[in-house]
């Protein structure tokens, strides 16, 4: 595993980068569609995705540092048992790390992209309303006049 450090605590894997980039400039129809009609540019309610993502020994298809959220768009080959067992291992360990992974069917992003809209924007409002919730990761500065 990549250790998390200060300048890597999204475990970043830096030898995957051609990996990556040859995967974004060959994304999948739904990928497309998913990247251009909804994450790009900030779309989805001003939070910035990154498209092919290493991290780790994977690569996910579209990552929000933010929100800790992974959008994976799962082709017909995810249906496989072996690959499915693999996307299983796959989310673990995502998610231990913090992640919150997201899938969906290449057909429920060609064919139904205002649910997968709606999905997304309910875990963001979610995400929200429990970081409020949450106390701050760092204390305050103690008051000098105390």
């Amino acid at each position: 595993m990549i250790p998390a450090s200060k300048n890597n605590i999204w475990h970043y894997n830096k030898n995957l980068k051609s990996f990556a980039s040859a995967n974004r400039k060959d994304m999948t129809k739904a990928e497309a569609c998913l990247w251009k009609f909804v994450l790009s540019g900030r779309q989805m309610m001003g939070y910035q995705f990154r498209r092919q993502r290493p991290i780790l020994n994977y690569i996910a298809d579209f990552m929000c540092k933010e929100l800790m959220l992974i959008i994976e768009a799962d082709g017909l080959t995810h249906q496989w048992e072996e690959n499915a067992k693999k996307d299983m291992i796959r989310e673990e360990v995502l998610e231990s790390l913090g992640f919150t992974v997201i899938r969906f069917t290449d057909q429920e992003i060609l064919r139904d992209i205002t649910n997968v809209i709606r999905v997304v924007e309910y875990y963001i409002e979610d995400f929200k309303e429990k970081s409020v919730l949450l106390p701050p990761l760092i204390p305050p500065p103690a008051d000098k006049n105390t």
